[in-house]
Order: C-alpha cells, then structure tokens, then sequence
C-alpha cells in the first residue's frame, strides 16, 4: 500500500539497545585469532520448538539452538567473507553429537573436513583445525542420546572472514561533531545515531551553523584499537573530499585515508592505522546543505567494543510453514482475532473510504475472506472532499486488518493467493510495514514492503514496492509487472509472494519472479537498507485517493476483493 504519510520531515531517534552477552568457556585465542561468528547469518537442517539457530552465535551460554530429534542434522554459520579458521568451540547441551565433522565451505555447496570425530565427549570441545573458507558447518551423524542435537554456543575463531576479519568497535560507543541538527526536518540527529547501528536513523551538521566547510564527526572506542575498515552510509548530503583520521587522544589527528572524488550512498574503505578515536574530517561538500551520515562504522581490533544485539538468522532451507490463515469457517463469520486486528479510521493519501470495525470483512464459507468496498456514507467520519460530490462525510466503507498485535517476524517467504477487484478509483493491496510503526516511529523510518499492489482501472498491471526513508512515495524502489499474454488480474486469483532475506527480497507472482532487489546493490545505488528488523502484514482494499484517482458511475459497488489463504513460512 502507498505510505501512510507522503512526505515526513520529522526523524524519531529510537534508541538502540545495548545487550550485554556471557562468553562460552574457552581458552584464551591465539594471538593472531579473533572471534568471527558471534551475530552472524546462521541456518540449520532443522529447529526444535523455539531454539533457533541464532542462538548459538549470539554469545549468550543460556541460549541454545536445538535440532529435530533424528541423526544427519547440521547447523552452519555464514562469516560474510573468506576466514582462515584456527579454532572451534562448541558448548554441548546434554544432547549432543557422538559422530559428527567440522567443515568449510565457499560456497555454502561444496564442502571440505576440518575435523572428524566418532567419539564426541559432549560438554564443552575446544577443536584445532585449519582451513580457509565463508562458511563453517558442524555435520553431525549420529546423537548421543534419544534427543536431537543441541548447541549452546558454536563460536568460530579465526582470522579474516565476516567483515575483513574485523571487529566492529564503533556500535554504541560515545561520539562527537562540529554540529548537529535537531528540528523539525532532521530531529535529534546527532552523533551518536551514527554509531547504533541503525540504518534509518542519521547524524547531519546544524542547519543553523554547520553547512560549511570544514566539519566533522568523531568517535572514541574507548581503548587503542587498530582500525582496518570504514563503512560510510551517507546521506544525499556527502562529503565529495574528506579524510579519516585517527587519534590517541581525541586532539592529534593523522590521516589515514583521504580522497576528493566522494561518491556518497555507501562507502568500503580498507584503511590503516593505530588510535583510540576515529574521525570523518569533511573538507568540501557535494550539495548546498551540510554533511549527513545514516551509518559511520569502525572495524578493527582492540579497542573496547560493545557488542552489537546479533542480527536475524536467514529463513531455513528448505524453509517451514510458521503461520497460516486458509480462511476456513461458516459463511458470515468475522477474520480470526487471534490472527487479525481490523484497522478501523479513515485512510491516507487522500483516500475516500472509512475502514470499519470488519463489518466490511468476512468469510465466506467457501475457504475466502471477503474484504468488501462499499459506497455506504458515514456520518460523522471525515474524509477529503469527494471528487464527485464535493462532501467531506466519507461516502465509502471498506476493510483493512493487520497482524501488528498477533504476529510480527523477521524475514521469510510470504504469500497470499488473491483476486482483486476491477473498476475506477479502488486500489486492493496486501504489505507490510515495519513494527516500531506501532510505537511510534513515523513512515518511512520504519520501512514498508508493499507486495501486492492493483489499480481497478489498470487491473492487467501489479506493482511491487519498498519504501525507506533515502527512497519512498513516487521514489520507491519497485517495479510493475503483467501476466502472460496481458490477463486481467482481475479474472482469476493469483498468487503473490515476497522471499525476505537478510540478502534482499524476491518478488513472485504465480511462481515466476518478477522483481529482484539486492540489499547491497539497494545500498550502493539508492541508500540505506532499513529492511533487517519485525514487520507485520496489512491487507486493505481502498477507494480513492492520489493513485488510483476517483470512483465514477462505472465502478462496482459493492466491490470485493478475495483473499483464499496468507502464508508465511520460516
């Protein structure tokens, strides 16, 4: 669904949190080494009830990953990059492997021994091996008990791998700048927003005083660290010649990277250099306005970093069905409360419909959910004047539901199988939005994935869509698509899925893809990809608004939309 709000000046800061992780047993890593797995990409052959996978990169010893309960399972890490791996921990629940192998991979496809063993001791195993590889797998083949296999910790030590084979020791620490913006276009934007990890939050210099030349941002990683790499998110408001410095201090600055041909959106830097602070030292900006910077992130070695909260493990493969509504029940009866929320209120965009408390939603005793438009007014309820008649009392009732207060998750394959409504002026849509929308954080910084899209005076064409603080409304990052031989959508139902990884998002319709949107490409093209967090889904069939232009005397009334079943699988 197009957004909430069109065009939003005002930044809510959310606050990262800071969680604080209890090291699995082990001796001390040898020099050279440093850990590589914790908060890593992590998938597994299987998952008992809810012990996920990344739980046992997240270094906390009272999480566990858990297996189904028979031989031949397997859980892998994904370090981001080639490592050369020295070292293996691995903290044994009492159902562990007798037989199992330790192996590497490129590819995640081909795989290569490090270590064999058919006399696992369970407990805790600290493994010797060597070998260079991106992806790391415990292969077990036989339990130790009736159980499955549980892990908790399985904790990769090395050199290289993830990002550089580095550390990142900016997240949460403490930062300063020549200025910053707080107000009604950019609030709090301050240094620290820079620093949490959060792509839709961002620090910019002081409207009032800082749109000059030089300015600056710094941060203090607490101890003497080596610093190996830069990562730069910046905002249209980049630094065309800038430098990175570091300091012992915070007051003698050296240079250890310098250009002045900045290209903005996304920057790698592999540097070099010895401090205790780092500093992006701006010297000429790109545009009029001052320097902005969704992300500013240090790695390294050294230092005193906090750890990051570890990012969400991809979607098994093959993945499970996790949640499910197949709309079965008596004719008449209302969406299942325990799976969906009606969204009652008048819409955005200049909309026309009031949404009903589901008097305007209901099954249809054939396995559908009937979402109905209505051209039913409701007094008291205003909308935006109707083109036709001029009046502000909302002339249209129709339905919207969410799953916002019963389920929210973080990436997967989600589906809904659909027929959409044809006639002027309604616009059907099922998406997602991102759910820190519902405490309080404004559109776009929340993030929107609209999956499904028709307007009922083009219904040969559906639109697929994100939406981000760097790219939203008309600027979205999407794409339309049509069915073979220019069928009318609105003929037959079809089926519309989103596959979510931490890696982007495949659209399909029927089956076939037809929209692909690669987060680091997203990132170097476009900006920020603020897409790694819960979001829930929304389904609504709307009427009017700036889109789908107005109803006439040709649109149906009362118009359905159908919706067989919504999926998502995990």
């Amino acid at each position: 669904m197009r957004p909430l709000l069109r065009r939003v000046g005002l930044l809510v800061a959310v606050a990262a949190t800071l969680l604080t992780f209890t090291a699995a047993p082990a001796p001390p890593a040898r020099a050279a080494e440093v850990p590589l797995s914790q908060g890593k990409n992590v998938t597994a052959s299987s998952v008992e009830g809810p012990f996920a996978p990344a739980a046992a990169v997240d270094g906390d010893t009272g999480t566990r990953w858990s297996s189904a309960f028979t031989d031949s399972q397997w859980i892998q890490i994904d370090l981001g990059t080639s490592a050369a791996i020295g070292r293996i921990t691995l903290d044994w629940e009492t159902a562990y492997a007798k037989s199992f192998r330790i192996q590497v991979s490129d590819d995640a496809t081909t795989w290569r021994d490090l270590y064999e063993t058919t006399s696992g001791t369970g407990g805790v195993q600290n493994l010797t091996v060597s070998g260079t590889g991106r992806h790391v797998r415990m292969a077990a083949t036989e339990r130790a008990t009736a159980y499955g296999y549980s892990l908790w910790e399985f904790q990769v030590y090395g050199t290289g791998g993830g990002t550089g084979g580095d550390t990142l020791l900016s997240y949460g620490r403490p930062g300063a700048a020549s200025s910053s913006q707080s107000d009604q276009n950019c609030w709090e934007c301050t240094p620290a927003r820079a620093f949490d990890r959060d792509p839709a939050s961002r620090w910019a210099t002081s409207s009032t005083t800082g749109w000059t030349d030089p300015a600056w941002i710094s941060v203090d990683l607490g101890a003497t660290a080596r610093i190996n790499r830069i990562v730069l998110q910046w905002d249209p408001a980049y630094a065309k010649s800038f430098q990175i410095q570091v300091s012992p201090n915070g007051t003698d600055w050296t240079p250890i990277y310098s250009t002045t041909t900045g290209t903005g959106l996304k920057q790698t830097l592999t540097v070099s250099g010895t401090g205790r602070h780092v500093r992006m030292y701006g010297t000429e900006r790109a545009t009029a306005y001052g320097y902005s910077l969704w992300e500013f992130q240090v790695y390294g070695t050294g230092g005193a970093p906090i750890p990051a909260p570890p990012l969400p493990p991809d979607p098994a493969n093959p993945p499970r069905l996790v949640w499910s509504d197949e709309f079965d029940g008596a004719a008449g009866a209302r969406p299942d409360p325990a799976k969906w929320r009606a969204d009652p209120g008048t819409g955005q965009n200049a909309e026309l419909q009031y949404y009903t408390d589901h008097d305007n939603a209901a099954l249809d005793g054939a396995g559908h959910l009937v979402m109905e438009a209505r051209k039913q007014a409701t007094p008291g309820k205003g909308c935006p004047p109707d083109p036709l008649t001029g009046s502000t009392t909302c002339q249209y009732t129709s339905a919207r539901m969410n799953t916002g207060a019963t389920f929210q998750f973080t990436y997967g394959r989600v589906e809904a199988r659909v027929k959409v409504p044809k006639g002027n002026g309604l616009w059907p849509a099922f998406w997602m939005m991102g759910a820190d929308f519902l405490s309080g954080r404004p559109w776009p910084y929340n993030g929107e994935i609209d999956i499904m899209e028709v307007l009922g005076k083009d219904v040969k064409t559906s639109y697929s869509t994100v939406h981000a603080p760097a790219y939203n409304g008309a600027g979205g990052i999407g794409a339309p698509y049509r069915l073979p031989q220019d069928a009318d959508f609105s003929d037959d139902f079809h089926v519309w899925a989103a596959d979510w990884t931490s890696k982007g998002i495949v659209y399909s319709l029927d089956g076939r893809t037809v929209l692909t949107l690669d987060k680091e490409q997203v990132e170097q093209t476009r900006g920020p990809w603020i897409f790694d967090h819960p979001h829930y889904m929304i389904l609504n069939l709307a009427v009017g608004g700036d889109w789908p232009g107005p109803t006439d005397a040709t649109t149906p009334f009362p118009a359905k939309m159908l919706v067989d079943y919504v999926r998502v699988y995990q």
